[in-house]
This record gives C-alpha cells, sequence and structure tokens, in this order.
C-alpha cells in the first residue's frame, strides 16, 4: 500500500493530541511503513464497564479513525477479560469488577455506537479474555515478575489511596499489566489511550520491550470536560453528550457548554484543523462577536458529525423556537396519565430524566415546570387525567393530554 508522507501523516495524527512517546520512534516506523507498504497496527483498548459512549469517548475514537484514513490497521481490543479486573485510572477506590456475560453485553452496545467515528469494515475487533483467560497461573507470576511494586505505586491514583490509606487491592496491580499483554499479544506498534492511560499505556512499551519486542509508540488525548465545564465528560455527572443522542438533544446541550470551553470543544470534539482553530480563536477574541454564535455553529457542526446537515439545520430551527420564541415544540411527545402518578417516576418513566435520582436533582433546582409553573417537591404526584406541557431542563417536554 502507498501511504502519505510522513509529515503529512503526522500533521494528521497530531491534531488533538497531549502527547506522542517518543516522536522519533512514530517518524521512524510511518517511515519503514512506507517503504515496506505494510501498515501500522493501531491498538486502542475499551473496557466495556459501561455501554453508554459519549463524545468525550468521541476524542480518541475520532484518533483512531484518523489513523483508519491513512491506511493503517486499526484494531479495537474489547477488554472483556481486563474489565472483571477493574481499570483502576482516576479512581480513589476499587472498582467494582464485572461478569464475563456483562462485559460481552455491554461491547455489543460499544462497538454499535462507534460506528458513528469509525470504518467497521476497516477495524479489527478482539477480546482480550482470548489469551488473557488462557494464562496459567506461573504465567501470571512470570508476568508480575517483569514490574516493581515501586513503580506500580508511583502510579499517580495509587499513591493518592496509599497515602491517604484507602485500600488498593492486589489484582488491581495486574491490570495495567494485563493491557500490556495485549499489546504484546498484538505486537501493537502504536496504541491510543486519554491522558489518565499513560501509566497503563508505558507498562505496555516496558512489557514489549522485555519479551524483546520492538516497543509501541503511545498517543494520549485530551479528556474533555463536560457540559458544566467542570467534571470530566460522564453519564453519571449527566455532563455528557451522547454519541446517539438525538440532534436536538446534541444541538442544545453543545449551546449550555461554557464560553471559555468553546475552543477546546472545536478542538477535541469537531475536530478541527489548526487553521480553523486560528481562525475561531480570533473570532472569540474579537470584542464585536457574540460568543454565542461561535457556539452554534459549533453546536451545528456537531451535529452533522453524528447525524447530517439538514438534521443540524433542524435541531437549529427547533431550539430557536423554544428558547428565542418561547414557545413549546410543535411536535413533543404525548402521554395520558389513567392513575396517579409520583412525578419522579413520570419524569423517569418518560424518558425525562436518565434516572430518579436525576429525576429529583431537576426537580430541586426548578427545572421541571406544567405549564410554565414550577414543581419544586419532588414527593409531589400528579394525579390522573392533568393536562398540559411538561417542561423538564431546558429542552426536553411532555405533552400531558
Amino acid at each position: 500500500m502507498k501511504f502519505l508522507p510522513v509529515d503529512e501523516q503526522l500533521k494528521l495524527i497530531g491534531r488533538g493530541t497531549e502527547e506522542i512517546i517518543p516522536l522519533a520512534d512514530l517518524k521512524s516506523k510511518l517511515e519503514r511503513s512506507r517503504k515496506t507498504g505494510e501498515p501500522l497496527k493501531v491498538k486502542l483498548g475499551c473496557d466495556p464497564s459501561r455501554p453508554d459512549l459519549h463524545i468525550g469517548h468521541g476524542v480518541v475514537l475520532r484518533k483512531l479513525r484518523h489513523f483508519q484514513d491513512l491506511g493503517h490497521q486499526a484494531i479495537l481490543v474489547i477488554g472483556d477479560f481486563t474489565a472483571m479486573i477493574g481499570d483502576p485510572s482516576g479512581r480513589n477506590k476499587t472498582r467494582p469488577q464485572l461478569t464475563i456475560e456483562e462485559t460481552h453485553k455491554n461491547a455489543e452496545s460499544y462497538v454499535k455506537q462507534a460506528q458513528a467515528i469509525l470504518d467497521i469494515d476497516r477495524l479489527k475487533i478482539v477480546y482480550n479474555n482470548d489469551w488473557l483467560g488462557k494464562m496459567n497461573f506461573s504465567e501470571v507470576v512470570r508476568l508480575a515478575s517483569h514490574y516493581t511494586v515501586a513503580r506500580m505505586i508511583e502510579r499517580d491514583d495509587f499513591t493518592k489511596r496509599f497515602q491517604g490509606e484507602i485500600p488498593i487491592s492486589i489484582h488491581e496491580f495486574l491490570y495495567p499489566l494485563a493491557q500490556g499483554m495485549d499489546s504484546v499479544e498484538l505486537g501493537a506498534d502504536v496504541e491510543l489511550g486519554g491522558t489518565d492511560q499513560k501509566f497503563n499505556l508505558l507498562v505496555g512499551r516496558h512489557l514489549q520491550r522485555e519479551d524483546s519486542l520492538e516497543p509501541q509508540v503511545i498517543i494520549t488525548t485530551p479528556l474533555l470536560e463536560g457540559t458544566d465545564g467542570v467534571e470530566k465528560m460522564s453519564k453519571s455527572y449527566d455532563n455528557h453528550i451522547g454519541l446517539q443522542a438525538s440532534p436536538d438533544e446534541i444541538y442544545g446541550r453543545t449551546l449550555s457548554i461554557p464560553d471559555n470551553l468553546i475552543l477546546k470543544y472545536y478542538r477535541l470534539a469537531a475536530d478541527a484543523d489548526d487553521e480553523s482553530l486560528a481562525e475561531i480563536e480570533a473570532q472569540l477574541s474579537d470584542a464585536t462577536v457574540n460568543p454565542r454564535d461561535v457556539k452554534r455553529r459549533l453546536a451545528r457542526t456537531l451535529v452533522t458529525m453524528y447525524h447530517d446537515d439538514r438534521a443540524a439545520k433542524a435541531a437549529q430551527e427547533q431550539f430557536d423556537r423554544i428558547f428565542i420564541a418561547k414557545s413549546a415544540p410543535d411536535d413533543m411527545p404525548e402521554y395520558h396519565l389513567e392513575q396517579e402518578e409520583a412525578l419522579v417516576e413520570l419524569i423517569a418513566g418518560q424518558g425525562l430524566a436518565d434516572s430518579n435520582s436525576a429525576a429529583k436533582r431537576l426537580i430541586k433546582q426548578g427545572a421541571v415546570k406544567l405549564d410554565g409553573e414550577p414543581l419544586k417537591d419532588f414527593q409531589f404526584k400528579v394525579a390522573a387525567g392533568t393536562t398540559g406541557v411538561l417542561k423538564v431542563g431546558k429542552r426536553r417536554f411532555l405533552k400531558l393530554i
């Protein structure tokens, strides 16, 4: 296969990355690939601990897509075995272990959602239980002998827990070793991951070297803050924008991000190139430009990426109709209350909130209204036959008939 010149490849590979370790090795691998016509093996591991993907996950998935577009072999490693251990990255306590059945169910959803970004037809999908599950105890002991406790404790997550006298289970030390074994098994040339995965990725380099293999290059991508602008994007914080969210949801949630994240969202979520970023940065620095207008273009861009331009235009018109014209949408789901129903259960049950706890939080915030009147008591019960428009948050509506 004929590949682009190395400098051109690096321009795309470097877009939106945090670190490339080491850059010289990546250049060398790309040059060799051009000479031999052999694509690089580019690995991304995912532990299907949760089945829901959002545009924060999309940052590293899009980096894998960049390698696909350049003609390299993208390998998605489904961590069905490592998910049973639980990744300690960024954790202040032991992560719950999953069963193999749970990981397989979540993995199916993961791959389905990842198709929004990756070319599935050119993607190699492997499951690490295929090799990790076959290791006997003596092989595990040999693996563990390649790394010291001192090096493991250097990991920031473990250091904080150790100093805070928070328990660390021995099996958690095995996680980065197991992930590193994936790189050994696959002979990975490159491994991708978020900045929180740097330690694990470096362990992969170490184990490859111990096994007399050429160490992989590691490429980390920044973590994306959620719509609250504070916490890392996560469904748990209800600050996420789902890969499979509706056009209206993507558009509305994007407009809720703080202005100081507009440029970062363009860089990481919208995959803007350097020229576009310079233009956007200039606009944001111009006192005559309203950041809201830049954010509206960002929202349309994201809807187009995950749906299409027609859906983006419709989402913008719908948003303007609801929030600028201050009117309810023309088309909204309808529901008839045949019997009295708790407000919390009504909101969660009709998909206006992700859970009962999220519904309670919205009620306490005064974000739930019936015909414009706030309902602030989460113990409130809606009478049978009640009619009107129930508004939850800024963009979710239910017509009670």
